[in-house]
């Protein structure tokens, strides 16, 4: 499952990542209204997480103005505000479902599980030449055979393969991926790299990570 997190405490944003992507989920954390909506209008997502309370866009605001452009991800609110009133202004504006703080991790995932239940997978599997990974089971494979990628191998190889031929910087893989954490070297980039790299060739893939000197990486067809 493939989440949006828009969660201005960044403490509460970090340790609800590590639990959902412990329960096999991959998040894109966001910090404020703006780019949480900005997200959202990108598309991909099985279902979104946003809190009421953030900068520059409030969760409400962020939630009418996807609805009104058509969008149909489902959308749990996060708050803690815990007034009636409050819960029907969220859920007339388009949210799925409505969650209190403080709460039980179990419970939120458990409604996460409910709210995406009848809903179809985002994009399921993604393909470039004879490639292909399944974002359900975390599966690369190709036509001789498959290997079960690990998290942030996982999350690196669904960045490249949904832009494929275009560059992607080190530093908006160490956004997305690491959320810039401040203990981890530019250079694990490179490392997780190399682990692809090495699954690509076993799998004996028609395509190849390209690396362009101090900008980045890209998915191409091999020449």
């Amino acid at each position: 499952m493939k989440l949006l997190l828009a969660e201005d405490e960044r403490s509460l944003s970090r340790a609800l990542v590590k639990i959902l992507e412990k329960n096999h989920c991959t998040v894109d954390p966001v910090y404020d209204g703006e780019n949480a909506l900005a997200y959202l209008e990108s598309g991909g997502y099985d279902a979104a997480i946003l809190d009421i309370m953030m900068p520059k866009m409030d969760g409400i605001t962020v939630l009418k103005r996807y609805r009104e452009q058509g969008g149909s991800t489902p959308v749990l609110m996060l708050t803690a505000k815990s007034e009636v009133d409050d819960k029907v202004l969220g859920l007339d504006s388009g949210a799925n479902d409505y969650l209190t703080k403080p709460f039980d991790t179990r419970e939120l995932l458990a409604r996460l599980r409910a709210m995406t239940r009848t809903q179809p997978a985002a994009g399921s599997r993604l393909s470039f030449g004879n490639i292909t990974l399944d974002r359900a089971t975390f599966a690369l494979s190709s036509p001789t055979g498959s290997f079960r990628l690990a998290n942030k191998e996982f999350q690196m190889m669904e960045i490249l393969l949904s832009s494929p031929r275009q560059l992607i910087s080190t530093e908006r893989l160490m956004e997305r991926i690491w959320d810039y954490d401040a203990d981890v070297e530019v250079n694990v980039v490179w490392v997780y790299i190399s682990y692809l790299r090495k699954k690509l060739a076993a799998l004996h893939a028609d395509i190849q990570i390209r690396a362009a000197r101090n900008a980045g990486y890209s998915l191409e067809e091999l020449p």
